[in-house]
C-alpha cells in the first residue's frame, strides 16, 4: 500500500488567452490531493470516473482512499490532482516504472476523456511536475519559482468552465476586432509578468490589469468581484478571478505580513480563504505502509 499526493494549482496570469494561443502563467499551490492504492483482488468500486480511468489506463485492479486539502469543481485542478496522484501511486504499487512525464500526459487524456474533450493540459501538467509554468501555444516550460504569498478565496458559487469558455467564444465570433486586442493585451501581461515575478507590489498591478481584461471578456461573476474589491482594501498588492471565471476562486497577492488580514476581509464575505504559496515539487510519495 502506498500513498501519493498532487498539489492544485492557480492560473497566475492569462486564463481564456492561452485558449487561443496566448502566453499564460500557472502556478502549483500547496493544499494537496492524497491517495492511497493497495493490491487488491476484490477492489473497491471508484465513486470518481477519473479513478476509474486510472486505474483503466495503467489496466490494473485495486482499492483507493483519497483525501483532499481542497474544494472540488472550485477552478483550483482538484480533478487533475486527484488523477496524477492517483496513477502515481498506481505507478508505484504496482511497479510500473512510468516517468512523470508519462504520468502527466495518462492524466490529462484521462481528464479529457471524462470532461469529454474539453480538459486543458495544463492543470494535469503544473501538478504533475510543480512550480511555475509558462504556457504558450502547445508548449509548457517551467520558470524558476518565486514563493509568492497568496491568499486564495473561494466564492462556494458553482460554475461551469465550459459555460464560460464558450461565452468568450462567442464574444470572440461576434466582435473580433474588440476582442482580439483583448487577448493580445493578456498575452503581453502574462509576458511582463514572468519579467516581474521579483516585484510583488507590479506583479499586483499587472493582476489587476488582467482583472479588468477578465471582466472585459464577461466571465466575472458579482461574488469574485465583492472578494477581489475586499482583498485590496485589506492591503493586497493586487486580486483577480483565477481560472475559469463566472465563480469559483479568486487569488490576491499580498505582503507577508498581510496574509491574515487578507483571508479575515475574504471571510467576512462570506467566502472561504486559503492562504498559501507556490509548491515545487509536484507529484509526492507520501510514505509506505
Amino acid at each position: 500500500m502506498v500513498t501519493w499526493s498532487a498539489p492544485g494549482k492557480v492560473f497566475l496570469f492569462g486564463e481564456h488567452a492561452v485558449v487561443y494561443g496566448k502566453p499564460g502563467l500557472a502556478m502549483a499551490i500547496k493544499p494537496r490531493v492524497f491517495v492511497t492504492v493497495r493490491k487488491n483482488r476484490h477492489p473497491t468500486p471508484a465513486k470518481s470516473p477519473y479513478i476509474d480511468g486510472c486505474f483503466k489506463a495503467m489496466d490494473v485492479t485495486g482499492s483507493v482512499y483519497v483525501n483532499s486539502q481542497m474544494p472540488s469543481s472550485a477552478g483550483l485542478g482538484s480533478s487533475a490532482a486527484v488523477t496524477v496522484a492517483t496513477l502515481s501511486a498506481i505507478n508505484d504499487e504496482f511497479d510500473l516504472g512510468h516517468t512523470r512525464e508519462e504520468i502527466a500526459v495518462t492524466a490529462y487524456q484521462i481528464e479529457r476523456s471524462v470532461q469529454k474533450g474539453r480538459a486543458s493540459p495544463t492543470d494535469t501538467y503544473v501538478s504533475t511536475i510543480g512550480g511555475m509554468v509558462l504556457i504558450t501555444g502547445q508548449s509548457r516550460r517551467k520558470i524558476p519559482p518565486q514563493n509568492l504569498n497568496l491568499v486564495v478565496g473561494n466564492t462556494l458559487v458553482s460554475h461551469s468552465t465550459a459555460k464560460m469558455v464558450e461565452l468568450v467564444a462567442e464574444g470572440q465570433r461576434k466582435f473580433p476586432d474588440v476582442m482580439n486586442p483583448v487577448m493580445d493585451a493578456m498575452g503581453a501581461l502574462t509576458l511582463n509578468a514572468v519579467r516581474s515575478l521579483s516585484n510583488p507590489r507590479q506583479l499586483g498591478q499587472l493582476m489587476n490589469i488582467n482583472e479588468a481584461l477578465l471582466e472585459a471578456l464577461g466571465v466575472g461573476h458579482p461574488a469574485l468581484s465583492k472578494l477581489v474589491t475586499a482583498s485590496r482594501t485589506a492591503g493586497a498588492f493586487g486580486a483577480k478571478l483565477t481560472g475559469a471565471g463566472g465563480g469559483g476562486c479568486m487569488i490576491a497577492l499580498c505582503p507577508k505580513h498581510m496574509k491574515g488580514r487578507v483571508a479575515a476581509a475574504i471571510e467576512g464575505c462570506d467566502a472561504r480563504a486559503i492562504i498559501t504559496s507556490i509548491d515545487t515539487v509536484g507529484a509526492r510519495k507520501e510514505n509506505d505502509a
